[in-house]
Parts: C-alpha cells; sequence; structure tokens
C-alpha cells in the first residue's frame, strides 16, 4: 500500500458499499448487489460491486486489518515523551520499533508534550510492565518518559458505517 492519501471521487455507489461492509465485512458481492438495488436503489451487477470493492482496497480507501476479540487482550495507551538530548540520533529507529511491534494497535503522532501515542494489546499485565522496562534500556536515550494508561471495560471496537455518509456531502460541496 502507498504512503500516499487515496484518490478516490465517491460515487455513491462507493458510499454504499462502504457503509455495509462497515455493518457486515462478511457480504459476498453478490449479496451486496442485491442491498444496493433494494436499500439504495443502485442497479449493478455483482462483477461491478467486487470491481469497486477491489479497486477501492488498491487505491487505499480503506484498510482491512483482523483485530482480535478484545476479550483475549488488555489494551493500553502508551503516551512517549522525548527526551531532546537524544532525540536527534536515535528517534527514527525508536519510532520504527514501536510502530512494527507486534503489541501495537494503532499508533500516531500528536501535538503537546507526549508527541508519540499508541494503543497497545497485551495478555496481561506482566507483558505491559516487560515492554515498557524493554523500552526504556533500549531507547531511553530517545524517550524521557511513558505515561501508561490501562484501558479497561472497551465499550465500542467497531466503525459505524454512517461515518462513510460524510464522504459524499464533503464531494458535493
Amino acid at each position: 500500500m502507498s504512503d500516499d492519501p487515496p484518490n478516490w471521487e465517491f460515487k455513491d455507489r462507493d458510499i454504499a458499499i462502504l457503509c455495509e461492509l462497515a455493518e457486515d465485512p462478511q457480504l459476498s458481492s453478490r449479496e451486496l448487489t442485491d442491498v444496493l438495488e433494494t436499500d439504495y436503489d443502485i442497479d449493478v451487477s455483482h462483477v461491478t460491486v467486487s470491481e469497486s470493492i477491489r479497486r477501492m482496497r488498491n487505491e487505499g480507501v480503506f484498510r482491512e486489518a483482523i483485530i482480535p476479540n478484545e476479550e483475549y487482550y488488555i489494551f493500553a495507551l502508551f503516551e512517549f515523551k522525548f527526551n531532546t538530548d537524544g532525540f536527534a540520533d536515535g528517534w527514527r529507529e525508536a519510532m520504527e520499533h514501536i510502530r512494527e511491534d507486534k503489541h501495537t494497535l494503532f499508533f500516531f503522532l500528536s501535538d503537546g508534550e507526549y508527541q508519540w501515542k499508541t494503543v497497545m494489546m497485551f495478555r496481561n499485565r506482566e507483558q505491559v510492565s516487560r515492554w515498557i522496562h524493554d523500552c526504556y534500556t533500549e531507547y531511553g536515550d530517545v524517550i524521557a518518559n511513558v505515561r501508561n494508561s490501562a484501558v479497561h471495560n472497551v465499550l465500542k471496537f467497531r466503525t459505524d458505517p454512517e461515518i462513510y455518509e460524510d464522504l459524499g456531502e464533503e464531494y458535493d460541496a
């Protein structure tokens, strides 16, 4: 997948497909064709639906990921504050290590004092502690502090299909 942002002009059909796949990622292109006709009054073949999904996937309009049931893991939010003395020499290696770590589910940059943030998954609290210890041992010259928050009782863990409807509004303007 390219690092470039997707270059895609959304049709009503594309938005409907994304909404339906967000609701049920297991829908076949034949089932989607029926839903498009019944619920959206869009008459297309299942080949067209399949091709549209393939092209959106290839362009990077959406990403597919296998995310385990939250009952199998504990989640933690890590926020990284930098050690400016060692940052210039080691930031890239530290960032790539965190980004590629098997525990990292979501990694992003933010403003403020703690500029790297990750949502990570672990089997138990001991793994969390071990990970923090190993991170400081390996990258302590880059990281001044790791703020760790345990995530309890995950109450929502999915994308609402309605979010894709906003894509049509953006392109209608």
